[in-house]
């Protein structure tokens, strides 16, 4: 696969901002980096399919 270059970016942002809108790529930052701060957080706990809150809401589980 070709490595990306400035042109090839510059292309790709100007699609996204045509798809979404110039309000929404905010939101789409954040929800992009909240999404690999849980999967990292998630890959260092070693959690399987099972969030944080998941596991309080139940009152199930006892605290370690």
């Amino acid at each position: 696969m070709p490595n990306l270059g400035l042109p090839e970016l510059l292309v790709i942002l100007v699609i996204v901002v045509l798809i979404f809108g110039a309000g929404k790529i905010p939101q789409l930052g954040k929800g992009l980096g909240e999404g690999i701060k849980n999967f990292k957080d998630a890959m260092r706990n070693g959690q399987s399919g099972d969030s944080k809150d998941d596991s309080k809401s139940d009152g199930t589980n006892k605290p370690k």
